[in-house]
């Protein structure tokens, strides 16, 4: 059974799985490990004053034993008249430069661990800002967000206090162990005897304490990903009824979890338990051949004494060392799944020579025979064939199902991606070689659904222009029929608006939105169905807001509900990525097509583009 475990996956294995197994391998690698340093060593005043205190310390520690032999040799076995006050001075001495130097090793490691990781989240967070959106296609937000948190929590744990017990015990062991050697050679050599067996194991059990903390670590992001769904989905669990199985499920999450901790503490355990019982089972045999040697004369009570100590100080170390083992491991495996964040490139990148975009903006947009597929999707043509030219000023609308391509439209012009073929220009320059930056301050968009930001209301609205001052701001925000409610708000501007605008109602969220937009007076406005989700009074305040936005400026707007778009220069009917009408609202209701047949149905009670293409 063994064997044909071992020797089906090399027939079957796919080159994804192959691709896993690599990533795995790699992860278990200490060097992953250098992400670490490379930020610590920006630090060389507390990386130093980190390790002369740890230095310090375990000299202290060790300097322990050797007071302890004075005490007991020119101390005990000087008789009555013995004073024995200068040696447990001596001792005292050792102890408080030990409390000292260990109080200044925490502080500084500490110090590291957390200045380590709030550099590399912020490096994180804004690398990732930098990605492209077919990156967050394939990749979830919320293991992203694990990443962010629990792994660099991980990595804290390592440079704050792993790595300083890991070097502290590395010093005391080995320095104990020369230390054990100027006492006795020949029990030291009898010690050294037992290194190759506790070796063993942990190499054996390292591999696979490092495996399964890297598996511990993916399951952790899937109980992440599971809550973040459950929450943003919180009222349709409820509408559905859908708690007991939501609970259930979720329970199943936790519960693998827990399985692949559970194995990786068991491996752990097993490890401490044999590496620790073959230490000190040693040191016992050791320390009775030394007490023979007491006994025979050929050894002090101090020396034999000093030795114990140094014997449980080096075993103690030795011990350390195999839990932290672990710990580093679990690390390596963070740090390999941080280094891989970091290591992802954007695919829209600014060119090595931007060509600049002409001054003043016109507003001109051109497709040309454009095709484009998500990378999610590579099967299935988001944009096929697609040519046209939309003219400064002009105000054209986008109709059809779920699909055509209208939203896809928008997120090439921002260069979120780019055509597999054919070119997109903005004032005749090809936008693949424009700096997206300047491409994206040329443009304003009020999304479906309007994205507000914790923070303030006055944040958001000038989330487009952070320089604009008190009036701008309000002067935007009656633009948008905004100011009133702003006004009525506990605190004007400078109120909180929670996350996700829950302040709001649907209505004021998207007009604070089009004051953003507003505010940033941008050559060209993209309106994606901004009134879609809207009751009637909310509707009619925003489309007023719409009005006083696409007022001289080149608008491109989506729109399911005929009122936004009969008034429209031209209205471009869409369907499977390529335009299929295009006209004005009379001269498409006169051609009878597809158009005119959503106008029919629109009349008759379905007032949504997507219903009436999907009847």
């Amino acid at each position: 059974m063994t064997s044909e475990k071992t020797a089906e996956p090399p027939a079957v294995k796919s080159p994804e799985a192959a691709q896993d197994a690599a990533k795995a391998a790699a992860a278990r690698k200490l060097s992953n490990l250098g992400l670490l340093w490379g930020y610590a060593r920006r630090y060389p005043a507390q990386l130093t004053a980190a390790l002369i205190a740890l230095v310090v310390a375990a000299s202290a520690t060790l300097a322990i034993p050797q007071g302890f032999k004075l005490v007991v040799d020119r101390g005990f076995g000087a008789g009555a008249d013995a004073d024995i006050a200068p040696y447990f001075w001596g001792l005292l001495g050792i102890v408080l430069v030990l409390g000292a130097a260990t109080a200044v090793r925490f502080y500084f490691v500490s110090w590291l661990g957390e200045r380590v990781v709030a550099d590399l989240r912020r490096d994180v967070q804004a690398h990732l800002l930098r990605l492209d959106p077919a990156f967050f296609e394939t990749n979830r937000p919320s293991e992203i967000a694990s990443r962010l948190t629990a792994d660099t929590a991980i990595l804290e744990q390592v440079v704050a206090t792993s790595a300083s017990v890991a070097l502290r015990n590395l010093f005391m062991g080995l320095g104990g162990l020369v230390y054990l050697l100027s006492l006795s050679p020949k029990l030291t050599g009898l010690m050294l005897v037992v290194i190759p067996l506790v070796i063993v194991p942990i190499t054996y059990m390292g591999k696979r304490v490092r495996l399964l903390s890297q598996k511990s670590q993916d399951r952790v992001a899937d109980v992440g990903s599971l809550v973040s769904e459950l929450l943003r989905g919180i009222k349709v669990v409820q509408a559905f009824g859908a708690e007991q199985r939501e609970t259930l499920r979720f329970a199943e999450t936790v519960e693998m979890a827990f399985g692949t901790a559970k194995r990786r503490v068991r491996m752990r355990a097993i490890m401490t338990a044999i590496v620790i019982t073959l230490v000190f089972g040693a040191i016992t045999l050791v320390l009775w051949e030394g007490a023979n040697d007491v006994i025979s004369g050929e050894m002090s009570g101090g020396t034999i004494t000093a030795f114990v100590l140094a014997a449980a100080l080096v075993a103690g170390a030795f011990g350390a060392l195999t839990e932290v083992y672990g710990d580093v491991m679990r690390a390596a495996g963070a740090s390999a799944r941080v280094r891989d964040l970091l290591a992802e490139q954007p695919a829209i990148q600014k060119p090595a020579d931007p060509e600049a975009l002409p001054l003043p903006a016109e507003g001109r947009l051109a497709f040309e025979k454009v095709e484009f597929r998500y990378p999610s999707r590579p099967e299935l043509p988001a944009i096929h064939g697609f040519d046209l030219s939309i003219a400064p000023g002009e105000r054209v609308a986008f109709v059809g199902p779920s699909g055509a391509g209208k939203s896809t439209l928008f997120q090439l012009v921002q260069r979120f991606y780019d055509p597999e073929s054919g070119c997109i220009r903005m004032d005749g320059v090809d936008l693949r070689q424009v700096d997206p930056a300047e491409l994206r301050a040329r443009i304003a968009v009020v999304p479906q659904e309007a994205v507000i930001f914790m923070g303030t209301a006055r944040y958001n609205i000038a989330y487009g222009r952070p320089d604009a001052n008190e009036a701008e701001i309000w002067a935007a925000a009656e633009a948008a029929n905004a100011a009133g409610f702003l006004r009525a708000l506990p605190e004007g501007l400078d109120t909180e608006m929670g996350e996700g605008g829950t302040q709001l109602s649907g209505g004021q969220r998207q007009r604070l939105a089009i004051a953003r937009a507003i505010l940033k007076d941008a050559p060209i406005l993209l309106l994606d169905e901004a009134t879609s989700a809207l009751d009637a009074e909310s509707e009619a305040a925003v489309q007023e807001a719409l009005e006083h936005l696409m007022q001289g400026r080149t608008s491109l707007v989506i729109a399911h509900r005929l009122s936004t778009v009969k008034d429209a220069d031209r209205i471009i009917v869409m369907d499977g990525g390529s335009v299929v009408e295009t006209g004005t609202h009379n001269a498409l209701l006169e051609r009878k097509g597809l158009y005119a047949r959503l106008a029919e149905l629109q009349a008759m009670g379905f007032s949504e583009v997507d219903s009436a293409f999907s009847h």
